[in-house]
């Protein structure tokens, strides 16, 4: 059990803690097939309550649920030290990017943003919308 003091330390307990991401599915071989076979990640397990993926040092838990609507906005993201050929991988995986409207790139479908942090979204198989992104360093 975690325990915490008067002087905060909670908060560097969650800044160093590894994070669990949240999806919702309808049909869990879809999603496992997704998340495994196109994307990569290792798969953990799965019992009545989720589908568990592992994503690095992070997981995702993947509830099935009857019917719900996705999101419109980016709801996981992955932040890469080369968006260009992760979209590229990506794509050759079978992914297919969005092509939003304000998306300079329409080739892979990035954005690139006015201080030039770069973005790419794409699609899971319930239409939930993940993204990769390339952000500039600041100093």
């Amino acid at each position: 059990m975690l325990f915490l003091n008067a002087a905060g330390t909670g908060g560097e307990v969650l800044a160093s803690g590894n994070m669990t991401g949240f999806l919702l599915t309808k049909d869990y071989d879809r999603a496992r097939a997704f998340h495994e076979g196109k994307l990569g990640f290792q798969f953990v397990s799965l019992d009545q309550f989720a589908l568990v993926m592992r994503a690095g040092n992070h997981a995702i838990r993947i509830a099935k649920v009857k019917d719900f609507t996705p999101l419109q906005s980016t709801v996981l993201g992955w932040g890469v030290p080369d968006i260009e050929a992760v979209v590229k991988w990506l794509s050759e995986r079978g992914v297919a990017f969005e092509k939003y409207p304000f998306v300079q790139d329409r080739e892979l479908g990035i954005w690139t943003a006015p201080n030039g942090d770069k973005v790419a979204w794409f699609k899971d198989p319930d239409g939930n919308v993940l993204s990769v992104s390339q952000h500039v360093e600041t100093r």
